[in-house]
């Protein structure tokens, strides 16, 4: 086990240089701290999701006016000016979807019927072009609507291309003051505007869907990165490559570096092999022991590991039923002082080692326990403490269970009476206590800690379902199957569109 290291020393051997984006996805491998694969099913539950976004983006566009001048044989030309276009009556059918190996995503929405209203100003023939007429018209459409987006590592975080783009118009009709029956004249006017009308929705139509992509990109991985940072350390979730794309599910690798004090971690020995992820879920998550060994060095130079117990709080923990006797000094302490108090901090680097048995924490403690004098403790004490610590998920709640392996009392001593504690059984309360108490109570504290990063604003855009974590040699897994209510998405995107 470790013994006393500095933990600057710990932090400078952790930290580093970091990597940009690679073209080859297994030569990012060693590089990757975190990878994501979302499988064909999980695609399916975002495809029905697809037309409330393919809705925002056609209610969403704004449609810039448009001028323009056209040759009518005898009635020399025809200058027009469209403005105020919006649109209303939407209504979108079904969507369907393909993963395309090495390709990118093709997306197909049928049956999109549109109502767009505005109004017009135009005159013709020369001798007119000068008058002027404005009337309010009305375009009748029905489109099929294809994108075929492409994701890339752009500044090192998924993005997506929708520049390929089209819109096939079954569909456009425009009429004039609601004249579904046009007389010669303004049926040769609209054929030439038509067009270009056609032009600009497809223009605008596409641009808002390529402008909902990247908001939606942003914001799934930003979500992520504000869930594993916090204060002043943050982590830095940038790809490592390209998304690789298969028939059955979509991958990302991810950094995983923790920076802290203006030091940023290093990964370049990952252990991360694709084989290490099935398909039988939704949504998997890979994380290498390489992130969270530095994580814990910088929440450790932090002072996050600090934990103060005082008054009631610390009276009820210590009506727990243990088999050692309780030593006078603390009794005394716990019944006659008006407000006792425990004071728990890491004093070493805690470390963390992941197998097929579980996950493994070694962490020095110290404590001291105050009993109205805050000058001097009545009892201190110094453990080796490691713990066996697993994960689950319930009711939308996360639930850390810890099995302690080994913990053993350093130094034991009471201050104020410069006094080391040698006796066995004193020592034997301290570490029972410490067994049975304070490592159930750390547990429930960091408990609430990720509860909080998780319920960060965004955090619950997904509904978990049953989540699973596997634990491996030097990597956890996470496997879950997620929903994604109707609301959710709805609100989200009246938060981004606002």
């Amino acid at each position: 086990m470790p013994g006393e290291i500095s933990p600057w020393l710990l932090l400078l051997s952790l930290f580093g240089t970091s990597h940009s984006c690679l073209q080859d996805p297994s030569s990012a491998y060693k590089y990757t701290g975190i990878v994501c694969r979302l499988t064909y099913p999980a695609a399916v539950v975002l495809n029905e999701k697809t037309t409330k976004v393919i809705e925002a983006a056609f209610q969403h566009a704004r449609y810039p006016s448009m001028q323009g001048e056209k040759s009518a044989g005898f009635f020399g030309k025809v200058s027009y000016g469209l403005e105020n276009l919006e649109i209303y009556n939407l209504s979108i059918g079904r969507s369907d979807f393909e993963l395309r190996p090495g390709e990118g995503i093709g997306l197909e929405i049928n049956n999109v019927s549109a109502v767009f209203s505005g109004t017009i100003q135009y005159g013709y023939g020369s001798w007119l072009v000068n008058v002027g007429h404005r009337l309010d018209f009305e375009v009748e459409t029905q489109i099929d609507l294809g994108i075929n987006p492409k994701l890339y590592c752009g500044n090192s975080k998924v993005a997506a291309d929708t520049s390929d783009c089209y819109l096939n118009f079954h569909k456009f009709r425009l009429y004039l003051e609601g004249d579904k029956e046009p007389n010669w004249l303004k049926k040769l006017f609209t054929d030439f505007i038509t067009f270009t009308v056609k032009l600009v929705v497809k223009g605008q139509i596409c641009k808002e869907i390529n402008k909902l992509a990247d908001i939606l990109a942003e914001f799934i991985q930003d979500t992520a990165a504000n869930f594993l940072s916090d204060g002043g350390i943050s982590v830095d979730i940038g790809v490592t490559t390209t998304p690789l794309i298969t028939a059955n599910y979509i991958e990302s690798y991810h950094k995983g570096l923790t920076t802290y004090l203006n030091l940023t971690s290093v990964i370049n020995a990952s252990v991360f092999h694709p084989d290490h992820l099935t398909e039988n879920r939704m949504l998997y998550f890979w994380f290498s022991d390489d992130i969270f060994k530095p994580l814990i060095a910088a929440a450790h130079q932090d002072g996050r590991f600090q934990l103060n117990i005082s008054s009631e709080d610390l009276k009820t923990l210590f009506e727990t039923n243990l088999s050692s006797i309780k030593p006078e000094y603390v009794a005394k302490c716990l019944l006659e002082s008006a407000s006792p108090e425990l004071r728990v901090w890491s004093s070493s680097v805690p470390t963390l080692n992941t197998s097929t048995v579980g996950t493994s924490v070694w962490a020095q403690a110290t404590g001291e326990l105050y009993c109205g004098s805050q000058n001097k403790p009545t009892l201190s004490f110094q453990m080796n403490i490691t713990v066996d610590v697993s994960a689950s998920y319930a009711d939308k709640k996360l639930f850390l269970h810890g099995k302690p392996q080994q913990i053993s009392v350093i130094r034991a001593e009471l201050p104020q009476q410069n006094k080391l504690i040698n006796d066995e059984a004193q020592v034997e309360f301290i570490r029972e206590a410490v067994e049975k108490i304070g490592v159930p109570k750390v547990l429930s504290v960091l408990e609430v800690e990720i509860t909080r990063l998780m319920d960060k604003q965004g955090a619950n855009l997904f509904d978990i379902i049953d989540p699973e974590v596997l634990h491996q040699e030097g990597y956890i897994v996470t496997q879950m199957d997620f929903g994604f209510p109707h609301h959710l998405l709805v609100d989200f995107l009246k938060r981004t569109l606002q």
